[in-house]
């Protein structure tokens, strides 16, 4: 039986993949319980592994949370564990892409939001639908949501639960990137590789320098950059010497 979350590493990405087709990758237990193992492991690996891809298999990303588990009021082996394993795949060390093709609601939407970066395919759909549950966000929605498209936005996705389109996406900022669906594999693999290609030891030090001036007066910000710098990278007498060989 094939598991529910399955990670593939490949020159330097590791590929964490939601794998419940059948299901349309309803996010259960269990795939909370494996995802987290995953990145555990790769927030320890930052020699081999510089940048994290998060996809769907088969038709979609996720069509959210499995109504299952919830009507069923399955115990959580940890408190909390979606939110935790969210949190941690967010703040993980290397840069993180979620590529979104089809569903992406509620529950997946949440876990979307965990990438640095969000690609869409012209297929995607997107929303959040707890109203439509009487349910409300435990997983991230309230905050990263309007981080990301901006607080009028992200009340009009909360409270209308409608569904928006992969191009929409695009256009509140919600992706960074929307293709058309024939060409979705070969710029996942374009912004992966020129992702890879740049220093991972920058990509660790600037992510780690937005995430903790966000929200910062710019005065404080402009200091936190000047004064807790992580310097140059062991690699940038390399870089520089083969960008001159050109």
């Amino acid at each position: 039986m094939s598991q529910s979350v399955t990670r593939h590493d490949h020159d330097g990405l590791a590929t964490l993949v939601l794998n419940r087709p059948e299901k349309m990758n309803a996010l259960s237990v269990e795939m909370f319980v494996l995802l987290n193992e995953h990145v555990l492991q790769i927030e320890r690996d930052i020699e081999h592994i510089g940048a994290v891809l998060i996809r769907g298999a088969g038709k979609c990303f996720s069509a959210g949370n499995d109504l299952g588990d919830i009507a069923a009021g399955l115990p959580l082996p940890t408190a909390n564990l979606q939110a935790r394993t969210i949190d941690r795949l967010a703040n993980l060390p290397q840069p993180v892409i979620a590529a979104v093709h089809g569903h992406c609601f509620t529950g997946a939407l949440e876990l979307a939001l965990a990438g640095d970066l969000l690609i869409a395919s012209e297929s995607a759909r997107f929303a959040d639908t707890h109203a439509k549950w009487a349910l409300t966000p435990l997983w991230g929605m309230s905050q990263r949501l309007p981080r990301r498209v901006g607080l009028p936005k992200a009340r009009e996705m909360m409270f209308l639960g409608r569904t928006y389109s992969g191009s929409e996406a695009k256009d509140m900022g919600l992706a960074n990137f929307c293709f058309p669906d024939d060409r979705f594999e070969a710029e996942i693999a374009l912004v992966t590789r020129t992702i890879l290609e740049g220093s991972w030891f920058s990509h660790r030090a600037n992510k780690k320098l937005l995430r903790e001036t966000d929200g910062l007066p710019i005065g404080a910000g402009l200091a936190h950059e000047v004064f807790r710098n992580a310097g140059r990278g062991p690699d940038v007498q390399q870089r520089i010497a083969a960008f001159r060989k050109k």
